[in-house]
């Protein structure tokens, strides 16, 4: 079976970057491209004419929404009510639970997965969140999880998270860890066996991954284990690390060193480890103390910096800067981390954000970003056949829009797209040569079902707070709305 696209520009790839060809083909045959450029002669069986659109690498997205997203409550909630959003030392010691049953654990990933498609997405390392957890993901939720990613056709990079301790709230409103060794040890051979089951499934759209929890939350066993049992899976590892002051200062004080730093000592830094967020570094303007270079020491180690500007930035913070890392020679990945899965919005606000402190564009234009949900993120997951439109790479290909209105007038369309454009403007998406999404609908899925159901999740989700919160505040104090809702004026 082989199949011609054909639209007004297409992104390719001459061996070394991104180039753009107008009013060109990409042909492939099964899973794999076998033609780009602008007259192939030979017969195919099928041919699709995506008109005024930019045919483009699927987005990988190593940072993906992987849940019914939690951080909408937490995005404007200020630095004190942060604390009433984690669990308090009272919850934790009397027995936390599962607020989820396990039929809903196993529909939110169906929920994402299928946001993460309509986006344009067609890698995905998904991360979830652990805040209205028992403790961390089962082995039970991640294995429905790769069943659904089979289903829609996703390409998946996944593994149940684990952690050894989580931060929790004391009646004073100071934060501190609470351990549980044990836990992260089951959750880490869980992870194992996952990764022994699971890896290569869906006709190899499923790889395995180990997903250890926030660094504070992890032993030095555990991260020594990880970074053992990756290179015997021969698989990577995605920790979030360098993210926020509580952890920065926690490293430092505990350890003598930035978290950075900690892991460059612990050999666990490398080829196969990615760090989302990796600002809060030695030199960060918010870093009180910590000396040395963390640049060096991740561009040394040739460690991937998962880049996620929109969740950050929601929340008051930044990379310093995504020209800087670049210039250090770091490998730059984009994820999207929070709702909406949109890596439109974030390579236009990463590239605001990174012209704001640079006071200049180069090095930090939407191309340069582009590469990096591309190209980037191919080379951390060891994959030449991703992230490009290249004959002998994947089929993993989009195609944008540029006929709406909205889109304004076209001048160059990489600019175009990533100044007008979102994720709703992709209009067909083929995964592994696959048809996976066409004008916005999934073939044999019902949207409106699941935008339903995923409201029923977070409002039970949503609950789940007050009874973790260590003041016990009611849901409007926890949860108080933009404006007074009155009845009558």
């Amino acid at each position: 079976m082989k199949t011609k696209l054909k639209g007004k520009y297409v992104i390719g790839y001459d061996g070394f970057d991104h180039v753009l060809l107008k009013n060109a083909e990409v042909v492939y045959e099964k899973d794999t491209i076998i033609y780009v450029g602008k007259n192939y002669s030979g017969e195919v069986d099928e041919i699709i004419d995506v008109g005024n659109a930019v045919i483009s690498p699927g987005f990988i997205d190593l940072n993906a929404l992987g849940d019914i997203d939690h951080d909408i409550l937490h995005i404007e909630a200020n630095t004190n009510r942060q604390k009433n959003l984690l669990w308090s030392e009272r919850y934790t010691e009397k027995g936390h639970h599962e607020v989820m049953t396990e039929e809903e654990e196993a529909f939110k990933s169906l929920f994402a997965y299928s946001q993460l498609i309509l986006h344009g997405i067609t890698t995905a390392m998904p991360i979830t969140s652990v805040f209205y957890k028992k403790w961390a993901e089962t082995y039970e939720e991640i294995a429905v999880a790769a069943k659904h990613a089979g289903n829609l056709g996703l390409r998946l990079y996944i593994g149940p998270s684990y952690q050894s301790g989580i931060r929790v709230v004391q009646p004073d409103g100071s934060i501190k860890l609470y351990w549980d060794e044990e836990a992260g040890r089951a959750g880490l051979q869980s992870a194992v066996q996952f990764v022994e089951e699971f890896d290569g499934a869906n006709n190899g759209l499923v790889r395995g991954m180990l997903a250890p929890e926030r660094i504070e939350c992890q032993t030095v066993e555990s991260l020594k284990k990880t970074k053992y049992y990756s290179e015997k899976l021969g698989v990577p590892i995605k920790l979030h690390a360098a993210q926020g002051s509580f952890e920065y200062h926690t490293i430092v004080k505990t350890h003598g060193v930035t978290p950075i730093k900690y892991l460059y000592n612990l050999g666990f830094l490398g080829s196969k480890t990615g760090i989302p967020h990796a600002h809060f570094i030695s030199g960060f303007s918010e870093a009180q103390t910590g000396e040395g270079d963390d640049l060096q020491l991740l561009k040394e180690t040739n460690t991937t910096v998962i880049h996620c500007p929109l969740i950050i930035g929601r929340h008051g913070s930044a990379l310093e800067t995504f020209a800087k890392y670049k210039r250090a020679g770091i490998n730059l990945a984009l994820g999207t981390d929070t709702f909406p899965p949109d890596l439109f919005q974030n390579i236009r606000i990463g590239s605001m954000l990174s012209r704001i402190q640079e006071k200049e564009v180069e090095e930090s234009s939407y191309a340069d970003l582009f590469r990096a949900a591309t190209i980037g993120a191919a080379t951390f997951l060891g994959r030449d056949d991703l992230g490009r439109i290249a004959v002998g790479a994947k089929a993993d290909i989009i195609a944008i829009d540029l006929d709406g209105f909205h889109m304004g007038v076209l001048d160059d369309p990489i600019r175009t797209m990533f100044v007008s454009g979102t994720g709703r403007d992709v209009k067909l998406s083929i995964i592994n040569g696959r048809i996976v999404m066409k004008d916005q609908k999934i073939p044999n899925l019902d949207l409106d079902e699941i935008k339903e159901k995923g409201q029923v999740y977070f409002e039970k989700m949503k609950k789940g707070y007050l009874e973790r919160d260590y003041q016990q505040l009611s849901e409007t104090e926890l949860f108080p709305p933009s404006f007074k809702i009155v009845e009558t004026i």
